[in-house]
């Protein structure tokens, strides 16, 4: 995701306590081998609640209270039906998981929804809201290691639920922006971008709109002016990547590299003008491919949304799997002004789709690799940015100059908080890391050492400290105190093969705004 507004704030309390076990040593979960990298201290857990049989969340470093422990979902199969009438959505949620240990009562992330009833293997259950839970109680306990199946009925009315929440309203329906911690204001879910799951979709529509989402078309039905069309996911996604959208879309097909299918859905009326960018993504994959191997889904596309409305959208670009969301405004340029950015989210497949954040705090993986290669698909094209500079060195040096500066307020690369988990710290301060990486190791290394993170955790999730220990493997020599200083020191340590670097030493105020990474570029 590309923001459309920097979020820098000066660090909470609860980053500097972060600060403490962080630059004692190491990322947040050990990594096995000869090039292990030591655990820091877990992040704190929520307390358990006594009537529940587990705590209220994962605690995850960044959102403490979002997730669920206590099972593990294999599979989601969603029902949306838009009513255009009352703007309203009613929706069945059908989760299946598999218990981690013996469920008396266990809980789904879920706010802004109204609940009609909740089912467990087909039995009806108690069920209650409090906070951003839906608290459930089966007729009998699920045993270890048993599989349930959980079905909720639900209505939603999508104009209500600000400003948290996961709903994009267009003028004739709606899209989804779930990241970081709103998809449980769509749908009642897990919502931890551990828990990555596989996903059927049906979205229910009246005759002259369009409903589509994530995956490929597998079905369509008709029945009393209403079109049900079924969307299937080949691989698991996180929640926070799932897109439903509703309105008046035309979908424009082409091949891609090695004939992928892509699938563009665009506003019909703007059809014709988006063309030109929609154009661009087959020579975009290709460059992409070059890099990162294959493309790792069965099909893309770009769906630039039916509304300007201008507090309609927290970012400029989502990358939501297989269908990447879109400000509809911003893909009506021409390049190169749009160009890098495009390259930024598609790179968003490979590194955040794919390969998924085990933790919040492992976000610069997303964003840090997304800036990078962004960047470098600028510059080869001697597209100047909006610095007046026209290489990876030059703006890498740039930023490099600012590392202690956002290091005070924004933290360490790999140690966000809510505030600033979308600040450059995390976008262009990841680039530098990778940067440092491949001036340290080599480019043919750091290309391997790309694909072999990518390969190990294709359609899983993984942690800095799995970055690090593939870095380590790969290069045959101990990169965990490079990394770690580089990802969780309070200082910018020297650049490799740049001893003429310096950094500008930090002040008490804050440093000048500067354009982030690729996103007004």
């Amino acid at each position: 995701m590309i923001p459309l507004t920097d979020r820098r704030t000066g660090l909470a309390a609860a980053v500097a306590l972060a600060l403490v076990c962080c630059l004692s040593g190491a990322p947040a979960a050990a990594a096995t081998g000869p090039y292990a990298v030591p655990a820091a201290a877990p992040p704190a857990v929520p307390p358990a609640d006594p009537s529940s049989d587990g705590p209220p969340g994962l605690g995850d470093p960044v959102f403490p209270a979002l997730g669920n422990s206590g099972y593990d979902v294999t599979r989601y199969d969603l029902a949306f039906t838009h009513h255009p009438q009352s703007r309203t959505v009613s929706a069945t949620t059908t989760l299946t998981a598999r218990s981690l240990r013996r469920l008396r009562r266990f809980e789904l992330d879920c706010a802004g929804l109204d609940v009609r009833s909740v089912r467990v293997d087909g039995r009806a259950a108690q069920f209650s809201l409090h906070g951003e839970k839906l608290a459930i109680t089966p007729t009998r306990p699920v045993p270890t290691g048993g599989s349930m199946t959980v079905q909720v009925e639900y209505t939603v009315d999508p104009r209500a639920a600000r400003p948290h929440t996961g709903w994009v309203v267009t003028p004739d329906g709606f899209a989804l922006a779930g990241q970081p911690d709103s998809a449980h204001t769509v749908f009642p879910c897990n919502d931890h971008p551990s828990d990555k799951a596989r996903f059927t979709i049906h979205v229910t529509t009246p005759t002259g709109t369009l409903g589509v989402a994530n995956g490929s078309l597998t079905g369509t039905t008709e029945h009393d002016g209403e079109t049900t069309r079924t969307y299937t996911s080949r691989d698991p996604m996180a929640t926070e990547l799932v897109q439903v959208s509703v309105g008046r879309y035309s979908v424009r097909e082409r091949r891609g590299p090695g004939g992928l299918p892509l699938r563009d859905v665009v506003p019909t009326a703007r059809a014709n003008a988006l063309e030109p960018a929609l154009s661009l993504t087959p020579g975009q994959l290709s460059w992409a491919e070059q890099h990162l191997g294959a493309f790792p889904f069965e099909t893309y596309g770009l769906m630039p949304t039916d509304t300007d409305a201008p507090d309609a959208f927290r970012f400029t670009g989502l990358e939501t799997q297989t269908l990447t969301l879109y400000k509809p405004g911003f893909l009506l340029q021409r390049e190169p002004a749009i160009g890098s950015h495009m390259m930024h989210e598609l790179i968003h497949s490979w590194f955040g789709d794919s390969v998924t954040p085990r933790t919040w705090a492992d976000l610069w993986l997303n964003e840090g690799h997304a800036d990078f290669y962004g960047l470098m698909y600028r510059y080869e094209r001697g597209w100047p940015d909006s610095l007046g500079l026209t290489s990876l060195e030059a703006r890498m040096k740039d930023t490099y100059a600012q590392g202690d500066q956002w290091r005070r307020e924004s933290g360490p690369v790999a140690v966000p908080n809510a505030a600033n988990l979308f600040d450059d710290q995390r976008y262009l301060g990841g680039a530098l890391v990778l940067y440092a990486l491949r001036e340290q190791v080599g480019d043919r290394t750091f290309e391997r050492i790309e694909r072999a993170f990518l390969r190990d955790h294709r359609n899983g999730t993984a942690r800095t400290a799995d970055f690090i220990a593939t870095a380590s493997r790969v290069a045959g020599q101990d990169l965990g105190g490079f990394l770690t200083a580089w990802l969780y020191g309070s200082t910018t340590p020297p650049m490799p093969n740049h001893p003429d670097w310096h950094v500008t030493p930090a002040s008490a105020g804050s440093a000048v705004p500067r354009s982030r990474g690729t996103a007004t570029l």
